[in-house]
């Protein structure tokens, strides 16, 4: 375990200091008393604005006051009183046309930071907002709302990101992103990297104090993580350009985690009471730090962020979480040969109460496209370079009773144009999902498009030896490239058609965005081909 204390003790007595207050911060507002007369040391808005969760009639809008953000006691600069947050929604970039306005409490138990369910704007159109407390006045940010329930949308354009480890590089791609023309951002896990940073800050070549570097246990030490990552100039201006919509992977409280169960169990500081609490502070500071609504607020080491969006009837998004309910993984986790444990058929990556959703979800959905954002790889994916097979046992592969389920639902219920979205991988990766992945005659019932990272991995090659690999052993799937970058994706009557966005380095800034290959599944004809 990488940077982990040496005794529970330690471990329990920083999580009770830490944990102080949980119960206010997801019950309500402050109840202690208000700064009157803010006077910031620095910028309040130093993370930046955001907004997600678009629907019809609004969005979420979010920021954090935070004048000194790397403040080693996690409070972002600011003192335990409440704070008054001002907020606009306009029509235009410099306000003449105001359409909603309001005030908020910024409170210390959220770490001031403010979720704001923004009603009453018109559907599909485009609005700008900001905040405004103590006098100082935010970045502008843009957002677009999702358009009525039963328009027939032409077109919808969204990004898949995921896997943005500050230390492996720099955020260059999302400010490519806010240069294109997108209707949302999707963010597939992995927002912030828990591993301890050394003393250079990675290939960032930044001095941090020792409490910004040590991976994270408490409360505190996650908002500074996330502070860290907010931090990035690049990572705000697609935040400050449209709508986002996210979940979660493993890093956002330790790698490879399985709901209560810590990466390194049999250690004697890793009871599953202590790693709740950690799970707790975890999910506390991303709620904290994202546009996401009150339904997704923790409720300590609790936090519902699976749900479904609507684009009219053209799209409908079933967003999952792989990571807070799964089982713990087969044989030990690792890539595995002949793991008869994974084909156990009570073993679940969803938790039954999110399948029963999920299949309920898809059932229901009169949309052309059935898109699924989650996590980990779903298709089989033999990453052996010899006849024996060898799995993942951290992807779908480890789970093959939920795939099982869930493929033959699509099947049965003849599931309109499934298209799963994944990150994780730290590649992109197209593949055809089978009903039978053992059989090369099966029948295609849907695809996967993987995205890449963002940052993690580093600079990457085109074509590593493992992609070689998996594309020798694995016959549906067509593609893989081992860049950083993103996926441009683009939904309308008659295809979606996924771009694979490729920048040739991240360990400098500055790098420019190239298309490395465009695949693209028909509507009404599951498979893949090239564009």
């Amino acid at each position: 375990m990488q940077g982990g204390f040496g005794s529970m003790a330690r471990r329990s007595l920083l999580f009770t200091g830490g944990m102080a207050g949980l119960g206010l911060a997801v019950g309500g507002l402050s109840a202690g008393k208000a700064w009157p007369a803010p006077r910031f040391a620095g910028n309040p808005f130093s993370l930046g604005v955001a907004s997600g969760e678009p629907w019809p009639e609004g969005v979420v809008l979010w920021t954090r006051l935070a004048p000194q953000p790397l403040a080693p006691d996690g409070a972002g600069g600011m003192p335990p009183q409440k704070t008054a947050v001002s907020w606009e929604v306009a029509e235009d970039a410099k306000f003449s046309r105001v359409k909603r306005r309001g005030q908020v409490w910024a409170v210390p138990e959220l770490a001031h930071s403010v979720h704001v369910e923004v009603t009453g704007l018109q559907p599909g159109r485009h609005y700008f907002y900001r905040f405004r407390s103590g006098g100082v006045i935010s970045p502008v940010g843009r957002t677009k709302t999702a358009p009525a329930q039963a328009a027939k949308l032409a077109q919808l354009r969204f990004a898949v990101t995921s896997c943005q480890a500050w230390f492996d590089g720099f955020f260059t791609a999302y400010r490519h992103i806010a240069n294109e023309d997108f209707d949302l951002v999707f963010h597939l896990g992995d927002y912030i990297y828990e591993n301890p940073i050394d003393e250079r800050g990675g290939v960032r070549g930044v001095a941090l104090d020792s409490a910004v570097r040590a991976e994270p246990f408490t409360l505190a030490e996650y908002r500074l993580r996330h502070a860290l990552h907010r931090m990035d100039p690049d990572l705000q201006a697609a935040h400050h350009a449209f709508p986002w919509a996210l979940t979660w992977d493993d890093h956002e409280v330790e790698d490879n985690y399985a709901n209560d169960v810590s990466k390194v169990d049999n250690e004697p500081d890793q009871d599953r009471a202590v790693f709740r609490q950690r799970r707790a502070a975890a999910y506390q500071a991303y709620y904290e730090h994202l546009p996401l609504r009150l339904p997704n607020r923790p409720f300590g080491p609790d936090m519902r962020i699976y749900r479904s969006l609507d684009y009219g009837q053209l799209a409908k998004f079933h967003i999952l979480d792989t990571r807070q309910y799964r089982d713990d993984q087969a044989c030990g986790d690792g890539q595995k040969v002949d793991c008869v444990e994974r084909l156990d058929p009570s073993r679940t990556i969803l938790g039954a109460d999110q399948e029963k959703w999920l299949h309920r979800s898809l059932e229901r959905s009169g949309a052309t496209w059935n898109v699924i954002p989650q996590q980990v790889i779903m298709s089989q994916i033999d990453v052996a370079d010899g006849p024996a097979q060898k799995l993942v046992m951290d992807f779908w592969d480890g789970y093959r009773a939920t795939r099982d389920r869930l493929i033959n639902k699509i099947v049965q219920r003849g599931v309109r144009n499934p298209v799963v979205l994944t990150g994780d991988a730290h590649r992109h990766l197209m593949a055809e999902l089978k009903e039978d992945f053992n059989n090369p005659n099966s029948r295609t019932v849907g695809v996967e498009f993987v995205g890449t990272s963002i940052a993690t991995g580093k600079d990457g090659v085109d074509l590593d030896p493992s992609g070689e690999q998996i594309l020798a052993a694995n016959p549906y799937v067509k593609f893989t490239n081992f860049q950083r970058g993103y996926l441009r994706c683009s939904v309308d009557q008659h295809q979606c058609r996924a771009d694979l966005q490729i920048l040739p380095y991240v360990t400098s800034p500055g790098a420019p965005v190239s298309t490395r290959a465009s695949f693209a599944t028909e509507n009404g004809h599951p498979g893949l081909h090239r564009v």
